[in-house]
């Protein structure tokens, strides 16, 4: 197991953003003077946004709340300000604009609400028909893009490290799916639950970009933010959910630092307990999942990451609990093929959340060829704080004597 330890952590907030400020870090340390004062400013930046939307309440929509239907949409245009949400440039229906950013920012953002409503069923990001707003051109170079719980903001990048973010589609696909954990399992954004809220957002990302192509699960490069990478970048990717710690390797923003197995867990006070690393473990559970079952990934595995997601996890969920839902939802949709929850527990095995039960064990676990592995319980014991021993009080500690001569007595009295 490894630690990262910085004297700045970012606590937990409503705020998603897709590049972790591990990486802004290292590029405010980098010895580049442009790109330092860049990351350093969307720092800034950031952590006022936190504070700010700290302050707003999120969650599920009131069963009572209005309803609409269909796919309605807003771009805005920031101008290069902190100011939210802009210039209205672009709304449903109307025509293309000359900007490359509304246009790819419109798009996106339907061809997203597109795979919800077709695949699942789902009217926008709360299920209620939400218009999905959208703020492009987001400060001075801003290194980021986001959703805030209330619509979805994109910077413009450095140019150097990071692009236009409204390039690429499984990032406005990721952070619309920030949306739909917040208006369901609503999993707090720290630690394994945080990891999980960005595995979601992954697996969805991807899933959206792979439909959008028609590709198939051997046929996607299950790379997370390609496009968004400028040409002074080193590497393919932000992510790269088959194989976590290869994405890049930049002088500038160092390694990947992504684990793909329990036994590399990062424990860490960067990133809200590393929820953009440590995300890297059931993402690589979920690429498993979805190879092994085959075909189309929204087809299977993902409509058993669908309902685990809005009916099954709740904000406290860690990797353990999300892979016995996923096992038990597999089961639950696909009762004719016992093939495919197995498929789905190997593919926890293999990144380290489950392990492969005893016979005499296998009668009562999630799968009933697996059962939780000792890591996850050493990780878990890790994170509780020790317990303190109560002393007892006067009264009870004499109640507790008297009981215990009693008992004494009786016994003495017994053996006559």
């Amino acid at each position: 197991m490894r630690r990262l330890r910085s004297t700045s952590k970012i606590g937990s907030c409503p705020c998603c953003f897709i590049i972790p400020p591990h990486m802004l870090h290292r590029l405010a340390t980098s010895g580049d003077p442009a790109l330092a004062e860049t990351a350093g400013r969307t720092l800034r930046e950031t952590q006022s946004l936190v504070a700010f939307r700290a302050q707003l309440s999120t969650g599920a929509p009131s069963p009572a709340a209005a309803r609409h239907k269909g796919l309605r949409r807003q771009v805005f245009d920031c101008k290069g300000s902190s100011d939210l949400p802009g210039n209205l440039i672009r709304s449903e229906n109307g025509p293309a604009s000359r900007d490359k950013a509304v246009n790819e920012a419109y798009d996106n953002a339907g061809t997203t609400w597109e795979f919800y409503s077709k695949i699942f069923g789902r009217e926008s990001v709360d299920n209620h028909g939400k218009a999905l707003v959208s703020s492009v051109h987001y400060g001075q170079k801003y290194d980021n893009a986001f959703w805030d719980t209330r619509q979805m903001v994109y910077g413009d990048g450095d140019g150097v490290i990071f692009q236009r973010f409204t390039a690429a589609l499984d990032v406005i696909a990721h952070e619309l799916t920030h949306g739909v954990t917040q208006f369901t399992a609503q999993l707090a954004y720290q630690d394994q639950p945080g990891a999980l809220n960005e595995s979601m957002s992954d697996v969805f990302g991807s899933m959206v970009k792979q439909w959008a192509l028609g590709q198939t699960v051997d046929q996607a490069d299950w790379l997370i933010g390609a496009a968004i990478m400028a040409p002074g970048f080193q590497g393919r990717a932000l992510r790269d959910m088959a194989n976590p710690g290869t994405a890049y390797d930049d002088p500038r923003l160092g390694k990947d630092l992504q684990p793909g197995n329990m036994k590399d867990y990062v424990q860490s006070s960067f990133d809200n307990g590393g929820v953009h690393i440590n995300s890297g473990i059931p993402n690589r559970a979920f690429v498993l999942a979805a190879k092994a079952i085959g075909g189309h990934s929204w087809e299977i595995a993902g409509k058993i990451w669908y309902h685990t997601l809005t009916e099954r996890l709740t904000g406290t969920a860690d990797f353990a609990k999300c892979a016995a839902e996923t096992v038990s939802v597999a089961r639950d949709l696909f009762p004719g093929d016992a093939s495919i929850a197995a498929k789905v527990a190997k593919a926890w095995a293999d990144v380290g959340v489950l392990e492969e039960a005893s016979p005499a064990t296998a009668l009562a676990n999630v799968s009933a060829a697996y059962v939780i592995a000792p890591r996850m319980m050493e990780i878990a014991a890790a994170a509780m704080p020790a317990a303190k021993k109560k002393k007892a009080s006067p009264k009870k500690a004499a109640a507790k004597s008297s009981r215990a001569a009693s008992k004494k007595k009786a016994k003495s009295a017994g053996g006559r």
